[in-house]
């Protein structure tokens, strides 16, 4: 599933196939990927007019126009690609945006589960994310600390609930939680004050890091290296990972590393 530096990653493929470029033609090759939009409203609203200067808050992409945006998310399985108009199309490709300059940015997503919206001015834009909480990478250490310790439930379910913070997904969070020596299921309410910022050090660090990978990286000193492994090992201090549900996610910890709650 996409997480915060994925959609970092494909805000660049934004700026880079189409920043500054004419929105020449939209071929909707799936409606069921519009939200509150027909294909003939997106192609009125946005053809003529250049991509400026993308966003990104948590794991939703807004490609402005001067006018109305485009607010992409991309669920389980969307991606942002920049092609060739006379590139081969795929079978998922959903909606291709043809721009001057020869390019092509494409939307392509095998399982539909979120897609595109059109806002036509910023009221738009916050309605439509008036349910995110603060971004994961631009949050301060005191609304990230407020927002914890205003919560019931696991300190999991928390970090990937996106009204509380927007961008972090079920590989992040188990991530930097191993990182932090906090168990999943420990209650956000429950972390001491030194708990909070250590979370939120090792938070800043570990997005610090994936950011320029444009993904979680499988990297072999990370617990995203080893979780999918047969027999899966911390790989720092060799103990054998364990494995549960929290909120119906997969969730893997160590338990030398991450000790039970006193």
């Amino acid at each position: 599933m996409p997480e915060l530096p994925d959609v970092e990653g494909f805000r660049e493929v934004l700026v880079s196939c189409a920043k500054g470029r004419t929105i020449r033609r939209i071929e909707v090759r799936d409606p069921g990927v519009l939200h509150g939009v027909s294909a003939q409203r997106l192609r009125d609203a946005l053809e003529g007019r250049r991509f400026t200067e993308p966003e990104r808050h948590g794991k939703w992409l807004l490609a402005h126009t001067g006018g109305p945006t485009v607010l992409l998310h991309f669920g389980m399985t969307g991606r942002l690609l920049c092609a060739r108009p006379d590139d081969e199309t795929e079978a998922h490709d959903r909606v291709l945006f043809g721009l001057s300059g020869d390019r092509e940015l494409r939307y392509r997503d095998q399982r539909k589960l979120q897609g595109l919206w059109l806002a036509h001015d910023d009221s738009d834009v916050a309605r439509l994310l008036g349910r995110q909480g603060p971004d994961a990478l631009a949050v301060s250490r005191e609304d990230f600390e407020a927002a914890l310790s205003a919560r019931r439930g696991h300190i999991k379910t928390t970090l990937t609930d996106q009204s509380v913070l927007a961008g972090l997904g079920n590989l992040l969070a188990d991530e930097i939680l191993w990182r932090a020596g906090l168990r999943p299921s420990t209650r956000a309410a429950a972390l001491t004050a030194a708990e909070r910022r250590r979370l939120y050090t090792h938070m800043r660090r570990t997005l610090r890091s994936a950011v320029p990978a444009g993904c979680v990286p499988p990297r072999d000193s990370w617990l995203t290296g080893h979780r999918d492994d047969p027999d899966p090992v911390c790989p720092r201090c060799g103990t054998h990972l364990r494995r549960c549900r929290l909120a119906g996610r997969g969730t893997v910890w160590c338990p030398q590393c991450q000790p039970d709650e006193a």
